[in-house]
């Protein structure tokens, strides 16, 4: 079985424009990235896309692996899957560009539902939420989930909603979703070619376009915590986390 991580990396961005090159502790943002992913035993191949010269460049300039992409692409998810098409892969992993502290262990928790189980064709993860102040965050995605690990909802509202306020408590009953997602391969090309759907155009959130069409995306709990890099602010948080852990 043969599994590839994809990472998608843009330059252009609201919030922060060029955050995969933000140097942090003397790297760019994708190296970190790349070299993270490059720790999991379970990938058998990392390779970064863009529609960008500066970040194609800087790829090579680490030795990573890096491929041109259609600047046309409107989400992460196409400019994905115009690369899984021409690969070989079984299995492929999605990890943003903006996320320098992903864990390998976390690709790992990720990637082995699906090696054990090939019925299942989307995977994910979520942690529980520890800042009560992250409910109200809607950059926090929440997710809700059935009793065998499988998404029922994503939401930039806090769900669910406590009606018993006494139950009211972070961590036990909200969870945050972790953007990283795990594919089979044949599938992220067929939910590639499918239509945006009410919920996800609602929510600006791709995997609801999944679960709208009625698939199911396995989801894991990891007691990891990643952080992505959005804001300048967030690149403050990514240098003292880091600097901390190597104290």
């Amino acid at each position: 079985m043969e599994i590839t991580a994809i990472i998608p990396a843009r330059y252009g961005s609201t919030r922060f424009e060029g955050k995969p090159l933000a140097d942090l502790l003397n790297k760019p943002v994708i190296q970190h990235v790349y070299e993270r992913c490059s720790g999991s035993p379970m990938l058998n191949r990392v390779i970064v896309a863009t529609d960008d010269e500066r970040i194609y460049n800087a790829v090579k300039a680490f030795h990573g692996e890096v491929v041109m992409t259609s600047p046309a692409h409107e989400t992460g998810t196409d400019r994905l899957a115009e690369v899984a098409a021409s690969l070989k892969s079984d299995i492929i992993v999605n990890v943003q560009g903006d996320e320098p502290l992903v864990q390998p262990a976390m690709i790992n928790e990720a990637v082995k539902p699906m090696t054990e189980d090939r019925s299942i064709v989307m995977g994910t993860l979520k942690s529980s939420i520890k800042n009560i102040r992250d409910l109200d965050n809607p950059s926090v995605v929440k997710v809700v989930t059935d009793k065998n690990d499988y998404a029922l909802y994503f939401s930039r509202f806090p769900i669910p909603f406590i009606r018993d306020k006494k139950h009211d408590t972070a961590g036990t009953n909200h969870f945050k979703h972790i953007g990283l997602y795990v594919y089979d391969r044949e599938f992220l090309l067929k939910i590639s070619r499918m239509e945006p759907t009410p919920l996800e155009i609602a929510e600006k959130l791709e995997q609801l376009r999944a679960l709208e069409n009625g698939y199911k995306i396995k989801v894991v709990y990891t007691e990891f915590e990643s952080l992505g890099v959005d804001t300048p602010e967030d690149l403050v948080k990514a240098r003292q986390i880091m600097m901390e852990a190597e104290t």
